[in-house]
């Protein structure tokens, strides 16, 4: 629900809310800025220097958006930006984080990069830290060598069949 924003902007938008440590509010903006000026759009919005993923964020952002690959570079530029701090203070509460890209580069098509390429889930923390979910099913695949009776029947009879 991006009704603050120029439609384009939707799904990026859309996607880094769901960043965990993207800061957002209850306006019809989340808290995110958006717009285009001679053939370039932008985003901007605000990482939670407070929360444990505030460097990961940084991180893995910058390697997509800035040096995807050292052969091809999407033409996106992520970085901070602040009004002089003498005049207003510090990074909590003024520092913010900017991805400007051509107009041949949509929105997006941008979003649908970075979620091939960060974390998955992306709310997870865990993916974050690389620590794969784990899912139920998965589980139970191979029973535990403990929980083996050797007179267990496979799926096409026993061995001494």
């Amino acid at each position: 629900m991006t009704d603050a924003h120029h439609p384009k902007f939707a799904k990026l938008i859309d996607f880094l809310v769901r960043i965990p440590a993207i800061e957002t509010n209850d306006t019809p903006s989340r808290g995110i800025g958006a717009g285009q000026e001679d053939g370039d759009w932008w985003v901007k919005f605000s990482i939670d220097i407070d929360h444990d993923l505030a460097w990961h964020t940084v991180q893995e952002l910058g390697a997509v958006l800035n040096y995807l690959s050292l052969d091809e570079r999407l033409g996106s530029v992520f970085k901070p930006v602040s009004p002089p701090p003498y005049l207003n203070g510090g990074p909590e509460d003024f520092l913010s984080w900017v991805i400007e890209a051509p107009d041949e580069l949509r929105p997006g098509t941008l979003a649908d990069l970075l979620e091939d390429r960060l974390p998955k889930p992306i709310e997870n923390e865990a993916a974050w830290y690389g620590e794969a979910e784990e899912d139920d099913e998965e589980e139970d695949l191979e029973p535990d060598a403990d929980d083996v009776d050797d007179d267990d029947e496979g799926p096409f009879g026993t061995l001494d069949d």
